[in-house]
């Protein structure tokens, strides 16, 4: 509550002097949206009808991200703002106690079935979540609160796409059928996808795979029947393992087999490469699309085109 009334007397200054923003009544829908993933699913099914913007800067963390003024005032004029509802986009709620926005909202985590993340064997602990640990370790097979990175599996962003071209299409009903179009043309790309990895993994005998990072993957490796290890959950803050979390991935590592230690983007890979190291083999990144760098984003990248990079790494690496 501390950060709303500054915030408020902030955005107050920007109403009144600060740089400009989109007009409230351009004619055109003026959708916001809070991270990458609903920031391209937005874009895919409004095409050339609506303006959409991305609150977090390219290359930011989401977790620790703080709310400008002129995100505020984004929020509360926009038609439909989009989020993804869980606890890495926790500064969503700064903005929405601040104000009242005019337009709907729609979180993504309410688009689809939800999983329950849980800890697995050798993941170090100290999870963010409202829970009581013994020395900050969550418990092994604990359930920490529902797991948010839904839109790592394809399917699941299919779903949300097609659910954001509905919400389109009933907030300008005349251009409903092309909003309904672009969002199931992309979706049908996305279905594929899944249908790529489907395949790619059905052709596998070992399906285990090491993360030497945090894990936002929960979705993904649930659709595909794969086995995990990672270093911390997917929205763990410490960023330094225990020695027998090292060790025990490093093992895992050596007796699997396996020719490869992942890490996701934006980490600066040490905890992987030291894994790697011990291990002797070499490491690659996931992507796993939660934000993406400025060159990413001005070379036109989308969630589709980074999946598909992923796919092709899988099969390089795995």
């Amino acid at each position: 509550m501390k950060r709303i009334f500054p915030l408020l007397c902030a955005l107050l200054l920007l109403a009144a002097c600060g740089p400009a923003l989109p007009p409230e009544d351009s004619g055109r829908l003026q959708i916001v949206a809070a991270v990458f993933p609903a920031y391209d699913f937005a874009r895919a099914a409004a095409g050339e009808l609506a303006d959409v913007t991305l609150l977090l800067p390219p290359g930011a963390e989401s977790h620790s991200y703080e709310p400008t003024p002129a995100d505020i005032l984004r929020v509360q004029r926009c038609d439909l703002f989009l989020y993804l509802g869980g606890e890495s986009d926790a500064w969503v709620d700064t903005i929405l106690s601040a104000i009242e926005p005019k337009g709907e909202t729609l979180r993504m985590i309410d688009c689809v079935d939800l999983l329950e993340e849980e800890t697995v064997e050798g993941m170090q602990g100290g999870h963010d979540h409202d829970h009581d640990h013994e020395e900050g370790h969550d418990h092994l097979g604990e359930v920490v609160g529902m797991d948010e990175h839904v839109w790592t599996a394809p399917e699941n962003a299919a779903a949300i796409t097609r659910t954001v071209g509905e919400r389109l299409a009933a907030l300008d009903p005349g251009n409903g059928e092309t909003y309904r179009a672009n969002a199931g043309g992309y979706a049908l790309e996305l279905e594929e996808l899944d249908r790529d990895f489907a395949a790619f993994f059905d052709g596998r005998t070992d399906r285990t795979i090491v993360f030497g990072d945090r894990f936002p993957l929960l979705y993904f490796a649930g659709a595909y029947d794969l086995d995990y290890y990672a270093a911390f959950p997917g929205c763990g803050a410490q960023t330094e393992p225990s020695a027998a979390t090292v060790a025990f991935l490093t093992k895992t590592v050596r007796e699997e087999r396996l020719p490869t230690v992942w890490y996701i983007e934006f980490s600066n890979h040490l905890v992987a490469d030291s894994i790697a190291e011990a291990a002797g083999v070499e490491t690659a990144q996931f992507h796993t699309c939660h934000n993406v760098s400025r060159a990413e984003l001005e070379a036109g990248a989308t969630y589709l085109s980074l999946m598909r990079a992923n796919l092709e790494t899988l099969r390089e690496h795995m």
